[in-house]
């Protein structure tokens, strides 16, 4: 398949990565690495393979029976197919990159003192008086209904390298947000 793991599995590789991370993520294109744990890159391929392996294939038999109706040109089932194809071609596109820029994060590996990926994070909104609690989690992970944020979200890439006690502002489409750090669990 031609898709390359970069695996941040020991400690020293680990705050290298990290390093590089903090210092070189908000100057990069938020492409460029996508961390996610062992079990997020297995679920993003498991995807991309469904589609790939099974769902394009069932598109091109609709293709061809469509086409097999006749008249292309006022063939709306023929249209509607490609335009399905295209979307899924699209999809699969995007889950390979995904996959390519994958940064392969144990957890085990993690400095506990400080928020950084797979971190619970439990805030307060300082203008509202609100707390908040956020998991950075990577790609594939993600679940904003409970709470799990991508680290590469406005929240999660501010979040990151905090310590309890910290206030951070964040610049979201809404204007500033500004919290406090209050706790950090793993």
């Amino acid at each position: 398949m031609g898709l390359k793991i970069r695996d941040a599995g020991s400690p020293t590789k680990w705050l290298e990565r990290l390093a590089f991370f903090y210092c070189c993520e908000r100057t990069r294109a938020m492409s460029q690495y996508v961390p996610m744990t062992r079990d997020g890159y297995n679920r993003i391929k498991a995807e991309m393979e469904n589609l790939e392996y099974v769902q394009m294939p069932l598109i091109a038999e609709k293709i061809a029976d469509a086409r097999a109706e006749g008249d292309l040109k006022e063939n709306a089932e023929y249209h509607a197919q490609r335009e399905n194809q295209g979307l899924m071609q699209a999809k699969i596109n995007a889950l390979k990159s995904k996959l390519s820029n994958a940064l392969i994060v144990d957890p085990s590996t993690i400095p506990k003192d400080e928020v950084a990926f797979g971190a619970t994070v439990k805030v307060r909104d300082l203008e509202y008086g609100d707390e908040e609690e956020y998991t950075l989690v990577g790609s594939g992970d993600e679940d904003y209904e409970s709470g799990k944020i991508l680290t590469t979200s406005p929240i999660g890439s501010a979040l990151l390298g905090s310590k309890i006690g910290s206030k951070v502002e964040i610049q979201v489409p809404r204007g500033t947000l500004k919290y406090e750090v209050l706790e950090i669990a793993y």
